[in-house]
């Protein structure tokens, strides 16, 4: 079987993604050939089979104004390259993709597309006269959580498999750094305070701003607490800003992007996630098998996973955000960590995963 992997763009803000297809396509089979192909940017892909960079426009990508002249050009290379690569399924990253790829069935009638979304979409009424254009057995669409699944059945009117991105737990554990180890990794001070921690890309989205405007008020009285936010982006200036302003210098660290990120949740005592929006929110599931109680946004995305042992906070409120940092200590860090990791079942959902992506591959 030979399986491209289409991806929107390489590069850092896109790790997460790359890391859910990865995970996908090692349950492809021993027999499986995989070609990943990035539409934009470059840098390894999802690190199985090979890497072909495309380099596209974006503008036409996307197809705005007089650039969308220029797609049936772009289709009319892929659909060489694809006849070319000989290929049985193409594993699409999202409706951005599926917008510039799926036309090209109607010409290439042996070849079968999974459409994987990764976060909430506003899909329009193209988009679903093109989704629903198929039939299951040249079409399956699929998503990485089931409340991502059920709102994109209600807009589509046809079936969507819940492909719940894990890990599996025993690798994921062993590569795990010492809590010492990974606090000199970050560089992050010495201290007898709690280290609060938050991970993802410096976007509105996920309201790191708010986050430490919290962490100010709640920490008032614990001047040895730290907060360590991994992760870059555009906001990057504005948070720093934020930070100075609230001379919280020196207790606040925006450490930057780490390809080790998966290895570095035991610098944390917690981890907070005050997110806006998101699909899955893969870094609850990783603070979680790494021991790390989590604090979270009330998202149903996040009762998904943690069901009734979250701690779920509103959206963007302040000052709820910065009592429950008051009121984060030792002793009931372990505790909840504990029931958080059995609410999770780290095996089983490895399990479902893996049942989920062959079944996903091969139907």
């Amino acid at each position: 079987m030979n399986i491209v992997n289409m991806m929107w763009a390489g590069g850092s803000p896109y790790m997460s993604i790359h890391k859910v297809h990865r995970q996908v396509l090692s349950h492809a089979g021993a027999d499986a050939r995989i070609s990943n192909w990035l539409l934009l940017g470059s840098g390894l892909c999802c690190g199985l089979g090979s890497t072909r960079e495309w380099h596209m426009p974006q503008r036409a990508l996307k197809g705005r104004h007089l650039w969308r002249l220029l797609r049936p050009w772009l289709r009319l290379k892929l659909r060489r390259a694809l006849a070319e690569a000989k290929a049985d399924v193409l594993l699409l990253d999202g409706v951005g993709v599926a917008r510039l790829v799926l036309p090209l069935l109607l010409q290439l009638p042996g070849m079968r597309a999974k459409v994987l979304f990764h976060g909430k979409t506003r899909l329009t009424a193209s988009d679903v006269r093109l989704l629903c254009r198929f039939p299951a057995d040249r079409l399956s669409i699929a998503a990485v959580s089931q409340t991502l699944a059920q709102a994109l059945e209600r807009d589509l009117g046809r079936p969507v498999q819940t492909l719940r991105m894990a890990l599996e737990p025993h690798a994921f554990i062993e590569s795990l750094m010492t809590r010492e180890r990974a606090r000199q990794v970050l560089a992050l001070p010495q201290t007898s305070g709690q280290v609060l921690g938050a991970v993802g890309r410096l976007v509105e989205s996920k309201s790191f701003e708010m986050l430490i405007d919290a962490f100010a008020q709640g920490t008032a009285a614990q001047p040895d607490a730290q907060l360590a936010i991994i992760g870059d982006g555009p906001q990057r200036a504005a948070l720093q800003s934020r930070i100075d302003a609230l001379g919280l210098h020196g207790r606040v660290h925006l450490c930057g992007h780490h390809d080790d990120l998966q290895q570095l949740y035991r610098a944390f005592d917690w981890l907070m996630v005050p997110s806006r929006a998101e699909g899955l929110g893969l870094v609850v599931q990783e603070a979680v098998m790494a021991d790390v109680p989590v604090i979270c946004s009330d998202l149903p995305v996040f009762r998904e996973q943690l069901e009734d042992t979250g701690c779920y906070l509103p959206v963007g409120d302040v000052q709820v955000w910065a009592q429950a940092i008051e009121r984060c200590d030792d002793r009931s860090a372990a505790a909840l960590a504990a029931r958080q990791r059995q609410a999770l079942a780290p095996e089983a959902a490895w399990q479902a995963f893996s049942s989920g992506s062959a079944s996903l591959l091969r139907g």
